[in-house]
């Protein structure tokens, strides 16, 4: 009887369709249901200057170039055509520009400006000027080891210099800042010697932006580098494409004058048809001759005392340098 019913019960269940339990299937992994897991964010490219204080070590290599129009912008190429190129990481879009390294290889140190961008170059990876590969390594060894640390207050060759770009106007104003010795971390701007002072933004090509203008000027400009020293300059005109030159120091004391650290100049740069410019995407430039031109030994700015007792003075004008599933 209980193989019979046994029997009975297996042909009920076959004639209604039932699976057996074997035949069931088989949930998939819980992994396989969830969602799939995001991937890691890639790490941030951190983007500063050679840190001061720290001895970095890395490889130097050179490039020739008139040391003038490179990504830093300056017009006129560092004393004794002594300067360097850094990559896009130490170069920082800027932040590095007016900066100085000592630069150690195997015949010795030489002092070098920041002048340019290298954008093939790696951290650590120097590119300097041929005169400064010079003085510290042999120019047919082509690249050689070196270590280089920032320069903290660096000797001054004069006061600060600032330079109005091509195109500006009261309604879009840029101004290129030099003679800092270490680098900068902040410009701003006001209208005359009262009001409010508007934060200007710098650029990879090492101009301060204010993209709606600051007025028809002359204004006072605030200067803050990365040491903490703020100095300001009054007196600075809406003179496109012209060097005007302060009597103040970044650090150190006041300048005498305007003719106490003259430079050579080149004719004005053409002005372009677009008052805002783009980066620059070389930092190789094509050597451009230069003339020199006489310096007006008769303009001496005068000091003035600010509001909140900073250094100010009034700014002289000179002519400025021209031309970088399951299954």
């Amino acid at each position: 009887m209980v193989v019979v019913a046994t029997l009975l019960g297996l042909t009920l269940a076959l004639r209604s369709g039932a699976a057996p339990a074997c035949a069931a299937p088989i949930p998939p992994p819980a992994a396989l249901l969830a969602p799939p897991a995001a991937l890691p964010a890639p790490p941030a490219v951190l983007l500063a200057p050679p840190a001061a204080g720290t001895l970095h070590k890395g490889k130097a290599t050179f490039y020739d170039s008139t040391g003038t129009d490179g990504n830093c912008s300056y017009p006129t190429a560092p004393a004794g055509r002594l300067y360097v190129a850094l990559g896009p990481d130490e170069y920082a879009d800027g932040a590095a520009c007016g900066g100085y390294l000592d630069v150690t290889g195997p015949k010795g140190t030489v002092r070098v400006m920041v002048a340019d961008q290298c954008p093939e170059c790696a951290p650590g990876h120097l590119d300097l000027s041929r005169e400064a590969f010079t003085r510290i390594a042999d120019p047919v060894r082509g690249v050689v080891d070196v270590s280089y640390r920032l320069v903290v207050d660096p000797p001054l060759t004069g006061p600060l210099t600032f330079r109005i770009k091509e195109g500006a106007s009261q309604w879009w104003f840029a101004v290129l800042v030099a003679g800092h010795g270490n680098p900068l971390r902040a410009v701003e701007v006001r209208q005359g010697s009262s009001g409010n002072w508007r934060a200007a933004s710098r650029q990879s090509y090492n101009y301060w932006l204010i993209d709606s203008g600051a007025g028809p000027g002359p204004f006072q400009i605030r200067v803050t580098d990365t040491r903490g020293h703020r100095v300001t300059a009054a007196g600075i005109r809406m003179t496109p494409g012209q060097v005007q030159r302060s009597t103040v120091r970044m650090y150190g004391g006041t300048s005498g004058g305007s003719t106490t650290a003259p430079a050579s100049t080149t004719a004005p740069r053409t002005p372009s048809s677009s008052p805002k410019p783009t980066a620059r995407t070389s930092a190789r430039p094509s050597p451009s001759p230069s003339t020199l031109a006489p310096v007006d030994a008769s303009a001496s700015p005068a000091v003035i005392a600010a509001p909140d007792g900073e250094a100010v003075a009034l700014a002289s004008t000179r002519p400025d340098a021209g031309p970088r599933g399951c299954a």
